[in-house]
């Protein structure tokens, strides 16, 4: 059973911070197209605030039917639309993926890959990550660069596959924190804020294949 309109969403946000992640959301669906569902901005009960999303954000969703049972499926923004209020269109669940089992965490794994990060037309460099997953990344850099929360970066991510092809994805990102280390560098927990499908897929299926890699040990 899909979720209709007028019913209202519960969901978490994919992130690299832990606790950004931990934070639930709800949303009105305020139409619905044959692909996808268009919902009203994200307001945070706890805080009383709304969030902003962006392309590609990943979404740990749940509803409650009529019968009063709780179904839960994951999502992504595929877009959005201009109506009297600015409208969030995410993908449709396949029914037969919409399950009453919750999701304990987003698909994320530990990583060391090549990413190349620009930070205007001056300043680029490249480190390596420290984990990775569908909505956000997290990085290891030098000290030196200037970075902080809110930030835009641009980014290329060098992803190997377990049959020896490379692909690189690239996106834009958003720093949601900055952590010094003892070592004097820094971690940095980056979001999506604008990927298409087709460059997100190649990040979820490299992180698909270690996952399968981890269990098979």
């Amino acid at each position: 059973m899909l979720p209709k309109v007028n019913q209202m969403l519960y969901y978490h946000i994919a992130s690299a911070d832990e606790e950004e992640a931990a934070i639930e959301y709800k949303s009105r669906i305020a139409d619905e197209q044959e692909d996808c569902l268009l919902i009203e901005n994200p307001l945070s009960e706890k805080t009383g605030r709304f969030k902003r999303l962006f392309l590609g954000d990943e979404l740990s969703v749940n509803f409650i039917t009529e019968a009063g049972i709780k179904n839960y499926f994951d999502s992504h923004v595929i877009g959005f639309a201009e109506d009297v209020i600015r409208l969030i269109k995410i993908r449709k669940p396949d029914p037969d993926r919409i399950t009453k089992v919750q999701r304990r965490n987003f698909l994320r794994v530990p990583a060391e890959l090549e990413i190349a990060v620009k930070l205007s037309d001056h300043v680029r460099f490249v480190c390596k990550t420290d984990d990775v997953g569908g909505g956000g990344i997290s990085f290891i850099c030098d000290g030196k660069w200037a970075l902080k929360s809110e930030q835009m970066l641009e980014c290329w991510l060098l992803v190997p596959y377990k049959n020896g092809s490379i692909e690189h994805a690239s996106f834009k990102a958003e720093i949601v924190r900055v952590v010094e280390m003892e070592s004097g560098r820094h971690q940095i927990m980056i979001k999506f804020a604008s990927i298409s499908d087709s460059e997100r897929q190649k990040i979820i299926r490299y992180c698909f294949e270690k996952q399968l890699e981890y269990r098979n040990r």
